[in-house]
């Protein structure tokens, strides 16, 4: 058993490398943001479009345009239709504050009805004809809903039957919807190969895919049924620092100095919620930073000081699965939900993520014992320092990045 999870670790460290190139990869990929909100008969859009993209307007193509050309450019290329009248443009080009790397801007339209709405957009399909924007739609009622316009798709009708073909879908279809938002999120792949990381064997990790299970199917279900609906851009930081958590658990593990590797996390977010009560960028709320400061210091200082650290493992990823399920809830959020078949979407929904789940730790262990066949080994000091090592950046980064306003 030794040997296969040393070869797990390795497996564990090869695909967290190729997550981190998919990463980098997937920022050269042409595609843009939009927000539509539908408020009867008026209609407003915040357009975000990344920096790399802007630059394509420009005549050299490599420098960064004026807001003020990005913003004439969308306002020619976005519309709003009702009853196949075209709506008016009553704002141009707001520029609104953005993140590093991205330019936004805000537009508003006028319909002459409230009837059949269609939201339409050209942009940047004659300049990159792969380009893809990801439109999220309010209406008035509270309804969410999620579409990609491409080059061939460029125009949504609101009143159209995403909730009819959610409505009339297989049970298989809502199973295959979480399997996907397994295999699609770069962030969820991370953490559940870092669960290959911090088990010693597979007793350990049973344990915390059954903390992890309990935690995201209870917050899961609160989220769609609209008992408790959290801040997404929390849930989305949030879910990042769980990541460099479980690197930094093994860091102090293998380190066996615990108490700088609590230090150090802890007093990141302390210091970042001081950033925040002085106004400097940070969107998270104090309290949020201060009391996941403490639990993660606290919960560091616990597993580096105990025997059966798996003893208490089960509630770390617990806690951390009602982050994720809360990740999980967000795509389902933004759909149009069939209320009368809620139960068997979720229940489908949350039978997926598991079967993701556990499709990839199962891929892990299978290429880990071909390995161990074979006697392809690593010091497992050395890889799980490395691995770990890469976890902890790569969720810190996201969650600095995905916290705080440049």
């Amino acid at each position: 058993m030794p040997a296969l999870m040393r070869s797990c670790l390795k497996v564990a460290l090869v695909c967290l490398c190729g997550l981190g190139a998919g990463s980098v990869v997937a920022h050269t990929l042409s595609e843009s943001l939009s927000a539509w909100q539908v408020q009867g008969k008026q209609v407003q859009v915040q357009f975000t479009v990344p920096e790399l993209e802007a630059k394509r307007l420009s005549a050299s193509g490599k420098d960064v345009p004026p807001a003020s050309e990005v913003g004439a450019y969308l306002a020619g290329k976005i519309g709003v239709t009702a009853d196949k009248q075209a709506c008016t443009m009553t704002e141009k080009a707001q520029p609104l504050a953005a993140i590093a790397g991205f330019m936004r801007f805000e537009f508003a339209f006028e319909c002459p009805n409230e009837d059949d709405v269609a939201v339409h957009s050209d942009a940047f399909y004659e300049l990159v004809p792969t380009h893809t924007n990801f439109a999220q739609i309010e209406k008035s009622k509270g309804e969410f809903s999620e579409h990609l316009l491409t080059d061939e798709h460029r125009d949504i009708e609101l009143n159209g039957g995403e909730e009819g073909d959610l409505a009339s879908a297989s049970f298989f279809k809502y199973i295959q919807m979480g399997i996907m938002h397994i295999f699609t999120g770069i962030d969820h792949m991370s953490f559940m190969l870092g669960f290959v990381l911090i088990s010693r064997n597979v007793r350990d990790l049973m344990i915390v895919i059954t903390g992890f299970t309990i935690g995201h199917s209870v917050t899961l279900a609160l989220a769609v049924t609209g008992v408790l609906r959290p801040e997404g851009q929390y849930i989305d930081a949030l879910v990042a620092f769980t990541i460099a958590m479980i690197g930094a658990e093994n860091i102090g593990d293998s380190t066996h100095r615990p108490k700088w590797v609590a230090l150090s996390m802890g007093g990141l977010l302390l210091l970042m919620a001081v950033g925040r009560w002085l106004n400097y960028g940070v969107i998270l709320p104090v309290l949020l930073l201060v009391g996941g400061g403490i639990f993660g210091a606290s919960y560091l200082m616990l597993t580096g000081t105990v025997r059966e650290a798996s003893r208490i493992r089960v509630i770390m990823t617990l806690v951390f699965g009602l982050i994720h399920g809360f990740g999980f809830a967000a795509n389902l959020l933004q759909m149009h939900l069939p209320k009368e078949r809620l139960a068997e979407l979720l229940v489908g929904f949350n039978v997926g993520v598991e079967v993701g789940q556990v499709t990839v730790v199962l891929t892990a262990l299978a290429v880990a014992h071909g390995l161990s066949k074979i006697r392809l080994g690593i010091p497992r000091p050395l890889l799980t320092d490395v691995a770990s090592s890469f976890l902890v950046a790569e969720g810190l980064f996201w969650f600095v990045t995905r916290s705080m306003v440049w």
